[in-house]
């Protein structure tokens, strides 16, 4: 099976065939993934980029099946954070989510057949669309929430941030949570906070197809995925503590940075 690892490190005895200094980088990519994740979505835009690095030697399939299994833990803790604390529609936010969770088993099951070399180009592509819908649109989801949305608004939200999103989630992933927040802004017209404690209910509904798929696949490094979960887990937790308290304006700079970051990070990767 290929979600397995073959040899031990005497520095690093819980992960086999990687050195002590990838596995703390990779830890602090977890964590940083976790709290980006947390504040406006889109922490695999640095665990995923950290996995590839780090582990050149294995398939993208295990790379994102991992991803998944560590996002997972930050997402989940992060949505109940919000869920406690936010006025979530947790019923809605659950519908859009079990559509999500098809649409990200679906993209699951074609991921296997993904080239990394289009991996980057490919989140690039993506990121600078939401950089530049981002910045032509100063005022986005700062403003406060607007009036319920009406049944239409809501089958856009199911059909676009279920299916469509779940679907890129299980194919790709990285990116989700932000994709999900800017869609459920200007779908539902939720301000930034809302959006984005709505998103993490949906992404951990999306993270959760895709792991079983990935998992059956035997697409998964479960003991590497352990140790990265708890760094997420942490992450996560403080992100979503400090969105709930500076609010919309403060989770809107965040992805303004994040995504600018990322490009840059990405262009470097692939051309330079």
């Amino acid at each position: 099976m290929y979600g397995e690892i073959i040899s031990t490190s005497k520095l690093c005895p819980i992960m086999h065939d990687i050195s002590l200094v990838t596995l703390l980088t990779l830890c602090l990519a977890a964590a940083a993934a976790g709290w980006i994740d947390a504040v406006v979505g889109g922490g695999g835009l640095i665990l995923l980029p950290a996995l590839l690095v780090g582990l050149p030697d294995h398939r993208p399939a295990q790379l994102l099946g991992t991803n998944k299994a560590v996002a997972i833990v930050g997402t989940s803790a992060a949505a109940v954070t919000y869920a406690r604390r936010a006025p979530v529609d947790v019923r809605l936010a659950v519908r859009i989510g079990g559509t999500a969770l098809i649409g990200s088993s679906c993209g699951a099951l074609l991921a296997a057949g993904i080239n990394s070399d289009l991996l980057r180009p490919l989140i690039m592509v993506v990121l600078v669309g939401v950089l530049a819908f981002v910045m032509l649109r100063p005022a986005f989801g700062t403003a406060p929430a607007g009036a319920p949305a009406g049944r239409a608004r809501i089958w856009a939200a199911i059909g676009v941030g279920g299916l469509g999103i779940g679907f890129y989630d299980g194919l790709i992933g990285p990116g989700t949570g932000t994709f999900l927040v800017i869609a459920l802004t200007a779908i539902l017209r939720l301000d930034l906070v809302n959006a984005s404690a709505t998103a993490k209910i949906v992404n951990t509904c999306t993270n959760l197809g895709a792991l079983v798929m990935f998992s059956a696949q035997g697409a998964v490094l479960w003991r590497l995925a352990a140790v990265l979960a708890v760094f997420n887990l942490g992450g996560g937790l403080l992100g979503a503590r400090m969105a709930l308290k500076k609010g919309a304006g403060f989770v809107r700079g965040v992805l303004v940075v994040v995504v600018l970051g990322l490009v840059a990070k990405l262009a470097w990767d692939q051309w330079l």
